[in-house]
């Protein structure tokens, strides 16, 4: 299966050899080098990854990524950005992008973080979500669709919201430690710092309680975080 890689990219620089290497390892690329043609060609559809710069002439990168959220864009967003201050990457993480890559960076990093995005959004190599669906309390997980409905309401989640509630929803009522949610849904490719956890919890607690669910993600202080009914 090819997979398609949108990069949001202005920079000649950047963009050439990024999308040369892509196109090594046999994912399909289309570029662009606006927010808003990014915007536009996400919203086309069949786009599994977007690698979205910051410091687009038209947008904001992070309003370009709030957009895609908004917008229903469900597939994975990796930030690439020279802005390396860690209020950066919390805020680029908590309007809905899934990674965070400072420049310069090295390509074999990218290629290794593109590949877990992919994989942990059910669309890589790793073995598929199973297909079962659960419903408690009126909340219902669908592995095979990777959808959340509340009732009869669809609740729009990204991909590690998605993972993230499956995997609680797996063994609710358990404790699970942040390092297996990091395992699990980050896996051994994240580079990253362990609050994309926190910031991913906390969007995922807020659609949660938004869309009236019946349950809860509650924090076990020093240990992890578990799912229960509310």
């Amino acid at each position: 299966m090819t997979h398609l890689i949108l990069v949001v990219e202005d920079d000649d620089g950047i963009a050439v050899p990024l999308v040369r290497t892509l196109e090594r390892e046999d994912y399909q690329v289309e570029r662009v080098d606006t927010g808003t043609a990014g915007l536009e060609r996400a919203a086309a559809g069949d786009i599994d990854l977007v690698l979205l710069d910051l410091g687009l002439p038209d947008l904001d990168g992070l309003d370009v990524c709030r957009q895609l959220r908004s917008n229903g864009y469900e597939g994975g967003v990796m930030i690439l950005t020279a802005r390396g201050g860690e209020l950066d990457r919390v805020v680029g993480l908590d309007v809905g992008a899934d990674d965070y890559l400072g420049k310069p960076f090295a390509l074999a990093e990218l290629l290794a973080r593109t590949r877990a995005l992919l994989r942990r959004a059910g669309r890589g190599t790793g073995t598929p979500a199973p297909a079962e669906a659960t419903t408690e309390s009126g909340i219902r997980v669908d592995r095979g669709s990777r959808r959340v409905w509340v009732q009869d309401a669809e609740i729009s989640l990204t991909s590690k919201e998605f993972d993230l509630l499956a995997l609680l929803d797996s063994e609710r009522g358990t404790v699970f430690t942040r390092e297996r949610l990091m395992d699990e849904v980050w896996d051994e490719n994240w580079f990253g710092s362990t609050k994309t956890l926190d910031v991913t919890i906390g969007r995922l607690r807020q659609k949660l309680e938004e869309s009236k669910a019946p349950v809860a993600i509650v924090t076990v202080r020093g240990v992890g975080f578990r799912l229960e009914e509310s």
